[in-house]
């Protein structure tokens, strides 16, 4: 991109030394001056519909240089085409004007993230299959109803045209993924899954040759078709559309304004090294880890932390990647950029988190590491047997090994979980919650001690003026007026409260914002402020507040409060109820922290607590033997979100929050979280009641197969009946 020239605020450039800007290498200029068309993709985590979709499009449509902006729904993102020197900051800008919150993302971060084909693969393969079973067992029927010799013949080898070709592309999945484990060394639940249907298969070519009364083809396409369903199920409970880490680290501003000789240099984050003095202006993200040299200013954390009260920021001041600079212009001396800043070591974090919590082996995974071997102990025991018994015959051996292959294999098994997950989320989501991965269910009822996140999870996150009835009229209509003026949160939230109350805003004239401090005015010939603490000459508190001072009065302060989540009160009260132990850990002072805990009841809370000391706390409880559910909503919450043994996170989280999450609560109403641990153990119930349908299931009908009493075509029907049976029982969570 062109560079960019400012004039502006030279003195903050004045104050640097010189030798400690280091300056960009002739590579590092030539290409960020490399015109370039701008590709942006921006986060829009409150986008939820049709009209979204179309409001986001249109407005950026009209934007100058903006040739075209798509909205994918289901990624909850933007991408934009448009002109050099287009900047991200005016568009999320803009779509904040219209009420859409939005955050710059990376597109190469983001370029393996895109929109998963399998689950279209998988129903894909389900259709073909489902088709070619139903015009083979329509040529089955002639066969059946008596057909002899040639035209018996003549309908196998129809069938076989049909079958043999659905079974190589319908039953791709199983024996790729058959193949995978034998070459590992491990026998798979694919793998007799694939043996079952290649022998079937071979059986009844085999038999059309030798002009035999019976051939197989149907069962072979039935079960791959019963097996596919399962498949898919297994699919949809376990399908998560993107990685949490990968989210993080998009998240990170991909430009900087690098200050060179008195010039600012659009450069890319990668080309940053410690020691370079970067440009941040207001409204900006920080793009790197560092220390303000120069400016004043506030910065809003929530990003991070969570808590949405904006903290100064001056010289000496730290900054971590991904915080907002509100009011005024800074300067930073970069400590880290790029994969070494603190937001890539947070992604670090969640990553390895996910890889720890993905290692969590389900029931169904479990069971048929021990079953698997036993299929085809017991279908090799038949061949062996039968070959022995009929003095040598090949052709009967090998069709009751099938039989006894096709019988025991484990659909039912593979059923089982993905069956009850499936039953399971569609009473959970009527409720309000949506499960996103398969284990969650079986993790949730595991379940013995609950951490909350306090801003955004058991609050709304938004602050509210708490005593603007004990302010007298005139003192209410100059803070309307001065908070009119402000783009700080507290003053948008004392704005509207007051624009609430019917409050007619005071004129007050020479309207000036002191970055970091708050903003001041003169109103019939006095000096007004409105803004922190040490400003104005009032006495810091522990409740967030802001403060007001007209000409020599004494300041009156503001305080301002979080409200409580529909629901929160009966969430951890059920939590309490059912003897789980209930902890609060959030970012916040330790006076609001206390407040808060003591109103719900928790005896467990911890105050100021940083991403890194959350994801800690969470390991810290593990380690001790708890089963931890972690619930929260900002990417300060991402990494225990990743690391809890089961999360959830509200609608209104963060998208990387939401993706770190097991479970995402739709609505507004924290209450379902409590009901779905109950319907978890529910699930559970089910799970291990399936299991039992299985075992019972194989004791009655092996014996049948190694006796010779079933055909693979038999052994086919009865599968496919466990497998029905299964899913019946699944469906009374229901």
């Amino acid at each position: 991109m062109s560079a960019i020239v400012e004039q502006e605020d030279m003195r903050m450039q004045a104050s640097a030394c010189p030798a400690c800007i280091a300056g960009p290498s002739a590579e590092r200029l030539a290409a960020a001056a490399a015109p370039r068309d701008a590709r942006l993709m921006l986060s829009l985590p409150t986008a939820h519909c049709a009209v979204c979709i179309t409001d986001v499009e249109r407005e950026l449509a009209r934007q100058p240089g903006v040739r075209s902006a798509r909205v994918n729904l289901t990624l909850k993102r933007v991408s934009v085409d448009a002109d050099p020197g287009v900047e991200a900051a005016d568009l999320v800008e803009r779509l904040a004007q219209i009420g859409y919150e939005a955050h710059e993302l990376d597109p190469d971060v983001l370029s393996a993230t895109e929109a998963d084909k399998r689950g279209r693969d998988i129903l894909m393969r389900i259709g073909v299959s489902g088709f070619a079973m139903m015009n083979i067992m329509l040529l089955s029927v002639a066969v059946w109803s008596g057909a002899q010799d040639a035209t018996r013949d003549l309908f196998h080898w129809i069938s076989a045209a049909i079958a043999l070709p659905t079974v190589a592309f319908a039953g791709k999945p199983f024996f790729v993924s058959a193949w995978g484990s034998l070459r590992g060394g491990r026998l798979g639940m694919d793998v007799p899954i694939s043996l079952a249907i290649i022998l079937a298969s071979l059986i009844s070519v085999y038999e059309t040759a030798h002009s035999g009364r019976h051939a197989y083809f149907d069962a072979a396409v039935m079960l791959t078709f019963f097996l596919l369903i399962g498949r898919y199920l297994d699919y949809r409970t376990r399908a998560v559309a993107r990685s949490a880490a990968e989210e993080l680290a998009a998240l990170e501003v991909p430009r900087a304004q690098l200050l060179s000789d008195g010039v600012e240099v659009t450069v890319p984050i990668g080309t940053l090294v410690p020691g370079d003095l970067i440009r941040i202006r207001p409204g900006a993200r920080v793009p790197a880890d560092g220390e303000v040299v120069a400016g004043n200013s506030e910065t809003d954390r929530s990003l991070l932390t969570g808590e949405s009260l904006p903290v100064w920021a001056g010289p000496g001041a730290v900054l971590s990647t991904g915080e907002v600079n509100l009011t005024g212009p800074l300067t930073l001396r970069v400590a880290a950029a790029g994969r070494a800043s603190s937001l890539h070591r947070m992604a670090d974090l969640v990553a390895a988190a996910e890889s720890a919590k993905n290692r969590y082996t389900s029931l169904a995974e479990r069971a048929a590491a021990a079953y698997a071997p036993l299929v085809h102990v017991a279908a090799f025991a038949a061949f062996l047997g039968w070959l022995k018994v009929s003095g040598g015959d090949v052709r009967l051996a090998l069709n009751i090994a099938a039989s006894v292959l096709i019988i025991t294999c484990p659909c039912a098994l593979g059923l089982a979980v993905p069956a009850v997950v499936t039953s399971a989320s569609g009473k959970l989501f009527r409720k309000g919650m949506l499960i996103k991965d398969g284990t969650a269910l079986e993790r949730l009822a595991e379940v013995d001690t609950v951490l909350f996140d306090k801003t955004g999870t058991l609050t709304m996150g938004a602050p509210e003026p708490q005593n603007l009835t004990d302010l007298a009229q005139d003192d209410l209509a100059v803070a309307a007026a001065l908070a009119e003026a402000s783009a700080h949160p507290l003053a948008l939230a004392l704005a509207e409260a007051t624009r609430a109350m019917g409050v007619q805003a005071a004129t007050v004239g020479g309207l000036r914002e002191v970055p970091g401090f708050g903003i001041e005015g003169e109103w019939q010939g006095q000096r007004v402020r409105l803004g922190r603490a040490d400003w104005v000459g009032a006495h810091p508190g522990e409740v967030t507040a802001t403060h007001l001072q007209i000409g020599d009065r004494a300041p009156l302060t503001i305080g301002f409060a979080d409200r409580l989540r529909p629901g929160a009160e009966a969430a951890v009260a059920g939590f309490l109820a059912a003897g789980k132990e209930v902890h609060l850990v959030s970012g916040d002072t330790s006076g609001a922290v206390l407040a808060l805990a003591t109103r719900l009841g928790i005896t467990h809370w911890h105050a100021g607590a940083l991403p890194a000391q959350k994801a800690a706390l969470v390991a810290k409880l593990a380690a001790g033997g708890a089963h931890v559910l972690m619930v929260g909503d900002g990417l300060n919450d991402t990494a225990a979100l990743a690391g809890a043994h089961v999360s959830i996170s509200p609608a209104s989280a963060l998208d990387a929050a939401r993706t770190a999450s097991d479970i995402v609560l739709l609505g507004a109403d924290l209450a379902p979280v409590a009901d779905a641990v109950r319907l978890a153990v529910q699930a559970r119930r089910r799970i291990k009641q399936n299991f039992a349908i299985s075992l019972i299931y194989n004791a009655v009908a092996v014996p049948i197969a190694l006796l010779g009493f079933a055909t693979p075509l038999a052994a086919a029907l009865a599968m496919s009946l466990s497998s029905v049976t299964v899913s019946l029982n699944s469906l009374r969570l229901k």
